[in-house]
Parts: C-alpha cells; sequence; structure tokens
C-alpha cells in the first residue's frame, strides 16, 4: 500500500483527497442526523456510479479510438486515457514506421541482381524475393512453407543444403533456361532462418567454357608443329657437320621445346579434368607401393635431395583413377625435389585415421609467404616466376592437383613458411579406404 501511494500522480493525489473530503462530509453529515452508515452508503453509492460510468467510456472509446476523440475526463481516469493515447500514437508511428521500412526493403530486394530466398531451419521457403521468384520458378501461394530441396532437385544442390560443402556453394545448370546459377547459403549462427542467395553466371560459365575450349585446342593442335621442330632439333644435335658454335644454341632450343611439351601435355591433362567427365574407371590403387616408385624415380635423377624417406604407417589401398592419382603424387614430389636443395630432406608419408586416408610430402626447401599461399592452385600462378622458369616448371602443376583431388572429393592442405620449407596434404575421404584384407575392388 505505502508502495502504491509513494508512486501516486498528482491527479491520483486529487482524487484521493476528493474521496477523503467526500467521506468526511458523509460522516459529518451522518452525524448530525444520526444517520452515518446511510450516509457513507450513499457516497460509496454516488462515487462507485461515477467510477462504473467513466469504466464504461473508457472502454467504449479503446474499443472505437479509430474514429472516437478520447474522452473528456478528470481524475485518475483521465490519467489513465492519456497514457493510452500516448501509447497508441507511439504504436502507430512505429508501426507505420516498419511499415516504410518493409516498403523500401521489398523494392530494394526487387532491383537485387541477385535472388534471395529465406528459408526455415527445415528449409522451408519463408520468403523470397521476384528475382529468385524468376530463376526457381516459385509462386508465393504455391511455394511457401514447402521445402527448398523439393522444387530445386539437383544433387549437388541437395547435397550443399545438408553438409555445406563446398563452402562458395555450387554452380548448376537449369535445363529448360539453359541458365546456370551459383547458390551460396548466408548463415546468422544459428539454424533457425538462413538466406539462401543465387546469382545468375551463365556468362561467366560460358566465357570459362570458351577458354576451355580455347586452351585444349589450342594445345592440341601446338603438338603437330611443336614435334616437327623438336624433330629437326634433334636431327641437328646429332649432326657431326654442324658449326661448334651452334651446339650451345641447339642445345637451349631443346630444352625450351622440351619445356613446351610438358607445358602443352600439363593443359591437355588439365583440361580434360576440368571437363568433369570420368572416361576411366575407378580401381583399388596401392598408393604405398606408388609412393615407393616414386622415390626411386627421384634417387635416380642426377640432382635430388640427400634425404628422401618414405614413412608408411598404413598399408590400405585407395578407391580411384590411377593415372589421377600417380598425377597428384607426381606433381607434389616434383615441386618438392626442384625447391629443395642437395642438402635438405623431402619426407613422403601416407597413413589412415577416423576421417580417412592421407598423403603428404613435406621437404625442406625455400618455403612460400603466407599471402602467396590462397593462389598456388591457380593455373601458371608463380611465386618465383624467374626461378620457376630456370627450373623448367609450366606452372600447372597444383592447379592438376587441385582438380584431380576434386574428382576423387578430396581436398589439399597446404602449409609453409617461408625459409622453413612446406608440407603438401592430401585428405581423402573415409568411403575411398579399401583396407588390404578385403582384396581388389570391383571396377565400376
Amino acid at each position: 500500500m505505502k508502495k502504491i501511494l509513494s508512486a501516486l500522480s498528482p491527479s491520483g493525489w486529487r482524487s484521493v483527497s476528493r474521496l477523503g473530503i467526500a467521506l468526511a462530509v458523509a460522516f459529518l453529515i451522518g452525524l448530525m442526523f444520526g444517520r452515518v452508515a446511510l450516509a457513507l452508503a450513499i457516497t460509496f453509492g454516488i462515487y462507485s456510479f461515477v467510477q462504473l460510468r467513466n469504466v464504461l467510456r473508457v472502454e467504449y472509446w479503446l474499443r472505437h479510438r479509430r474514429v472516437e476523440a478520447p474522452p473528456d475526463i478528470s481524475g485518475v481516469w483521465g490519467e489513465v486515457v492519456s497514457i493510452v493515447s500516448r501509447i497508441y500514437r507511439r504504436k502507430q508511428f512505429h508501426r507505420a514506421r516498419v511499415t516504410g521500412l518493409l516498403r523500401e526493403f521489398r523494392r530494394l530486394t526487387s532491383a537485387m541482381p541477385e535472388g534471395a530466398v529465406l528459408l526455415g531451419p527445415d528449409h522451408e521457403i519463408l520468403w523470397f524475393n521476384g528475382r529468385a521468384g524468376e530463376w526457381l520458378r516459385l509462386r508465393r501461394k504455391r511455394d511457401v512453407g514447402i521445402r527448398i530441396e523439393n522444387l530445386v532437385r539437383h544433387p549437388a544442390f541437395v547435397d550443399y543444403l545438408k553438409t555445406g560443402h563446398p563452402s562458395e556453394g555450387p554452380v548448376v545448370q537449369d535445363l529448360e533456361s539453359d541458365r546456370w546459377l551459383a547458390f551460396n547459403i548466408v548463415r546468422t549462427g544459428t539454424a533457425e532462418r538462413q538466406l539462401l542467395m543465387v546469382r545468375d553466371v551463365s556468362q561467366e560459365q560460358q566465357l570459362q567454357s570458351m577458354r576451355k575450349d580455347f586452351v585444349a585446342n589450342a594445345s592440341h593442335e601446338l603438338r603437330s608443329p611443336l614435334t616437327v621442330i623438336s624433330g629437326y632439333l634433334d636431327a641437328l644435335a646429332d649432326d657431326e657437320q654442324l658449326d661448334p658454335a651452334w651446339n650451345s644454341p641447339v642445345l637451349e632450343m631443346r630444352r625450351q621445346a622440351e619445356r613446351m611439351r610438358t607445358i602443352i601435355k600439363d593443359l591437355l591433362e588439365l583440361s580434360k579434368l576440368e571437363s568433369g567427365e570420368h572416361t576411366q574407371e575407378e580401381h583399388a590403387v596401392d598408393m604405398g607401393g606408388m609412393l615407393a616408385l616414386l622415390r626411386k624415380e627421384v634417387m635416380a635423377l642426377d640432382e635430388h635431395p640427400r634425404n628422401v624417406r618414405l614413412n608408411l604407417e598404413s598399408d590400405a589401398l585407395l578407391k580411384g583413377v590411377e593415372s589421377e592419382l600417380h598425377s597428384i603424387a607426381s606433381n607434389l614430389i616434383t615441386n618438392a625435389v626442384k625447391y629443395t636443395p642437395v642438402e635438405g630432406e623431402i619426407e613422403l608419408r601416407w597413413w589412415t585415421d577416423e576421417s580417412g586416408a592421407h598423403l603428404s610430402v613435406r621437404d625442406t626447401g625455400m618455403g612460400i609467404a603466407e599471402e602467396h599461399i590462397p593462389r598456388l592452385t591457380e593455373r601458371f600462378y608463380r611465386v618465383d616466376p624467374g626461378r620457376a622458369r630456370t627450373m623448367g616448371g609450366s606452372g600447372l602443376g597444383l592447379a592438376i592437383v587441385k582438380h584431380a583431388l576434386q574428382r576423387h572429393d578430396a581436398t589439399l592442405e597446404i602449409k609453409s613458411k617461408e625459409g622453413v620449407g612446406s608440407t603438401f596434404t592430401c585428405h581423402f575421404p573415409r568411403a575411398r579406404v579399401i583396407p588390404r584384407s578385403t582384396g581388389v575392388l570391383a571396377t565400376g
């Protein structure tokens, strides 16, 4: 009671004072006529009638406040009407503001060059903008509340929703419109809401396809003239009547022709990997035996690191295309040999664990600065272009490794420190690991 009285407003105190004065006057009149109880009862009855009338007026106004003006009431009920009016006006202001923001949001999302789809916890469609509706052929009355994977049934997209891989999102082709669409989920940290962004990358895909076709065709066409040139250079080198002054230029030309042949071979291999066509069957590949043979090849070179160790911690086989797996291991080992000095060392390691199989190539070479690591798998990207050309590298080895690993559902991890060395690790999924006791895997 004390807390209520201390919180009373001035109008509340006036109402309490009026009631007190009315009761005092009624008490005195009752004493004069000897009817105190009757006088107090009449006073309370009149007071209750007035309060009931005010309650009814306020209740009527609350139900019809959109068209009715606030009632003119003094005292506590007048204060109540004033507070409700302020709350109502504030509510109208915020509603108008939210409505304006919502309209502006809809205008902005309609003008977005990308499509946007708001998904619920079970990937059900909660909202989408016009661009997403056009590209994915969505209809609000029909598709809101439906799971997105029931409408976009491409396997790569469905797998992306489940696993979140690849992190940059899949690119799929809409066969009906011949449009290429790139999907990417923006997560807020909770599974309650997810925003699916959709981009039309048809032009980029066409340009990339033209580039791949050009590289493949140009590489194929260059092979024949290069073979002829190499043949004549070989003939000149074997000609005993050749002026000795030409020996050094011819030797350099032969070296450059061989480098060109290597680049063309790598370009053709990369184009085949990028095409995504699986023309070879997968078998159970003995990775340990393959690494042992590659080590022997390294040790047979005229110049190689003094210590090349092979650490086989598992005898498990790996399901895959043998030529592509050989290309992966060979390119990684070749790079390690090129950039490791004679007094350095290289470690080849093959092991398996609960997450799958792993192949690593560690060297104590020149190392790579951190800013270069994200771009190492780009074609023709070199950390030290001058040194790479001197060593005869094509700049395509790691690009080939990247695409070959993708065809085997694997990833490449690169760790390096400048001046210390580098470690390239290939991580293969558990589904591709075959225990040796199981025997040879059936092809297919």
